[in-house]
């Protein structure tokens, strides 16, 4: 198993069999997929599962997470997922986010992602924003609930 960058349009082909088939491939390119960096995991020569991570400052975002249907459940998403957190915060990023598919939710919890709220529906899918944040929690910092943060 080897995880390296990847072409964007080799990001693409992956996002459109595994998460819109239905639709044309135009629809699952992103407008700033130029900036992004993409993430693919491989078996061989065989490409598995996709990541787009998209930093800016101290912000990341992940979007068009694909693993090949064959092959989900068996920890390759997992592999791919945990070393683009990695990456990230080595970056000095300090919150990252995604769009999860509602029902992908627990999954991503798995990593430290929470719920933050706000939800959506596009394509005829739900999604909820899910968020984790690197680093130490700051003294006297309020989280979004409202309650005090400690360093406990």
């Amino acid at each position: 198993m080897d995880i390296r960058f990847i072409p964007k349009e080799q990001a693409w082909q992956l996002r459109h069999e595994v998460m819109w088939p239905e639709r044309e491939l135009d629809f699952v390119k992103l407008a700033d997929d130029d900036a992004g960096e993409h993430y693919g995991l491989f078996e061989g020569e065989r490409l598995i599962s996709a990541v787009s991570l998209f930093i800016e400052g101290d912000e990341a975002q992940f979007r068009k997470f694909a693993t090949l249907e064959s092959e989900q459940g068996k920890g390759y998403g997992s592999r791919l997922l945990q070393h683009v957190l990695e990456a990230a915060e080595q970056r000095g990023v300090r919150r990252i986010f995604c769009n999860a598919r509602s029902n992908k939710a627990p999954f991503y919890q798995k990593f430290g992602l929470a719920a933050t709220g706000q939800s959506f529906t596009k394509g005829g899918k739900d999604y909820i924003i899910m968020e984790r944040f690197f680093g130490p929690a700051e003294a006297g910092a309020v989280d979004r609930n409202g309650a005090e943060q400690t360093n406990d």
